[in-house]
């Protein structure tokens, strides 16, 4: 039983220290598949825009900013079927973090694979998945917080 207020959010870091820990680890093992930093930061914020995870945009977005990305692009990734802003390939990988991060049982993911696969190989297309992945998991953490 807690010893917190009942509607107190639960410190997950304190709580599950070495849930973290490991969770951490894993982003080293998608990252030694050599995913494209800029796409890696595009994709988590995209992610983190459509859970509504505050916290995660701005830790995103700053970090894509540290790393070139243009404010102009951030500015608009949310729009990003809109503008001609971004490349084919980030296209494909935006697509692929709407269908993987809000579930319809009626996605078609074929065409998006296929669409993947002109711009990567099967082992980048899997790092960009598990990224995905992740993101969604540390956004649903967080947001549990508010």
């Amino acid at each position: 039983m807690s010893s917190s207020h009942p509607t107190q959010a639960v410190n997950l870091l304190q709580t599950i220290p070495e849930i973290f820990d490991s969770l951490g680890q894993i982003h080293g093992l998608i990252d030694a598949h050599g995913l494209d930093r800029k796409l890696h930061h595009l994709v988590v914020l995209r992610a983190s825009q459509i859970n509504q995870c505050g916290f995660c945009v701005k830790m995103h977005t700053r970090e894509a900013r540290e790393d070139g990305e243009s404010n102009e692009r951030l500015d608009r990734l949310v729009v990003w079927r809109h503008v001609s802003d971004f490349s084919a390939a980030e296209r494909a990988a935006l697509a692929w973090t709407e269908a993987l991060t809000v579930l319809h049982e009626g996605t078609d993911f074929g065409p998006l694979r296929a669409a993947l696969r002109e711009h990567f190989s099967d082992a980048q297309i899997a790092a960009l998945t598990a990224d995905i992945g992740m993101i969604n998991l540390w956004n649903r953490m967080q947001v549990s917080r508010h």
